[in-house]
């Protein structure tokens, strides 16, 4: 292995988990990190003094590049667009920061935002560059950046939940989501939900799934009793496999056909240790990455 590649390699988790922030997509976050390794072996290396912040320069320019194509595709998708889930490692969970700033909840709120403030949010909350590094990578005036790094900021101070249960808390009421789930309980599962909880679907016009937000503990509630007794895109409920893991940083439910991966499901929690969102991803072609079954590290590096 040459010393480019050694360098490259070096970094290439901490490259994929800032394109992974800005893209909302694990495929189009690898193909951006592919791509940074094409421009870095192309590029003149012997007039890089930090090739750290080069790699991470050219992937956040890719990355805004193709967030940007992907804009339009995703203002005209069928339902509701939900980021695309990966799994992830025991250590992001200890990790707060890393945890919430890779959370479905969180990905969501950076989907309002436009390109330009979501790759300098990126930059600047979770990565700590500063902003003349960023106004470098993502060729903007200093000046510039910082509008879009106090626009971004507010923006998603107003968007995120401003209470959330302590992580022991969180894992312990998705346990006892996934056994009032798999077992049927409708009871249990509307103690666990806040009164005005809300599921999104993404099933992005491939399989079955709710078109628009479904609101409301009792038909939240209802939706999920209803797992194990209903035949699921071809799937009997005896062929159907439902397990625990890390999903994006935190408690998860994941599940399964003999096959293939069907579902993803996700959470959003109160103070209280309430469950007040729900994500479910179901386009199969946004749970390649779960189905792989390798785990990613997305700390900050």
């Amino acid at each position: 292995m040459s010393a480019d590649q050694q360098v490259y390699l070096e970094h290439r988790k901490l490259l994929f988990s800032v394109a992974y922030r800005v893209l909302g997509s694990a495929a189009d976050a690898e193909d951006a990190v592919q791509d940074a390794w094409i421009k870095w072996s192309a590029a003149d290396r012997s007039q890089v003094a930090e090739p750290k912040a080069y790699l991470t320069r050219i992937v956040s320019n890719l990355a805004l590049e193709r967030l940007r194509s992907t804009q339009h595709k995703r203002e005209t998708y069928v339902g509701p667009w939900l980021p695309e889930p990966i799994l992830t490692t025991g250590d992001t969970a200890e990790a707060v920061t890393d945890a919430e700033s890779v959370s479905m909840a969180m990905l969501v709120v950076l989907e309002t935002l436009s390109p330009l403030e979501r790759a300098v949010f990126v930059l600047k909350e979770v990565f700590g560059f500063s902003h003349a590094e960023i106004a470098e990578a993502v060729e903007r005036s200093e000046a510039a950046v910082r509008q879009a790094a106090h626009r971004a900021r507010e923006h998603v101070r107003a968007r995120r939940p401003r209470f959330t249960a302590d992580r022991s808390r969180q894992r312990k009421v998705t346990e006892q989501f996934f056994a009032a789930v798999t077992g049927g309980d409708i009871n249990t599962l509307m103690e666990l939900l806040s009164p005005d909880v809300t599921l999104w679907t993404d099933g992005g016009g491939k399989v079955r799934q709710a078109l628009r937000p479904v609101v409301g503990a009792q038909t939240v509630a209802s939706w999920f009793a209803a797992v194990g007794t209903v035949t699921y895109q071809g799937v009997e409920p005896a062929d159907m496999r439902a397990e625990l893991t890390e999903i994006n940083g935190g408690p998860g439910i994941l599940f399964r056909a003999p096959d293939r991966v069907i579902a993803t499901v996700t959470f959003g929690f109160d103070a209280d240790g309430r469950i007040t969102a729900i994500h479910n991803v179901a386009n199969p072609d946004k749970l390649r990455a779960v189905a792989d079954g390798t785990p990613h590290d997305v700390g900050r590096w």
